[in-house]
């Protein structure tokens, strides 16, 4: 299993939600609404491929992780009903609230992204150690 090229990947991925995040501060309501959209297609896409993966997942750390992309893609939809919801508020009051429950939301998905990788360096390196493990005592056992 290449799990350098995974971490990669996350890596990349991280750096682009920053600089999207950068970008974002800059831009107009309009260009920011056009990122959300995109970013909604990705997660939509994120969540089916979880599905997929949960359904065809049969052993049970597999299913785990797949539950685990399965729960995030709900906390999405919910944070799209938020979004639209929102979008339908005229208050401002009710808008500032909003925009706390955004950033509150916001910094959970943070937290909640660094323990993800921090539990999956700790995967990988059991991964990695079953690995070893395993290949020296196949070689035991050819000796």
């Amino acid at each position: 299993m290449d799990f350098s090229a995974q971490l990669d990947d996350l890596q990349q991925r991280a750096a682009q939600a920053k600089q999207a995040a950068q970008a974002a501060v800059t831009e107009s309501r309009e260009q920011l609404h056009q990122r959300i959209d995109q970013a909604k297609v990705e997660v939509d896409q994120a969540a089916k491929d979880a599905q997929q993966d949960a359904s065809a997942a049969a052993a049970s750390a597999r299913t785990k992780w797949a539950q685990m992309k399965a729960d995030a893609a709900a906390k999405m939809d919910d944070l799209q009903a938020r979004i639209d919801k929102r979008n339908d508020q005229i208050d401002a009051n009710v808008a500032a609230d909003d925009a706390a429950w955004a950033e509150d939301d916001a910094a959970a998905a943070i937290d909640y992204a660094s323990w993800t990788v921090d539990n999956a360096r700790l995967a990988v390196l059991d991964a990695i150690d079953a690995r070893v493990s395993a290949d020296e005592l196949a070689n035991k056992a050819d000796a």
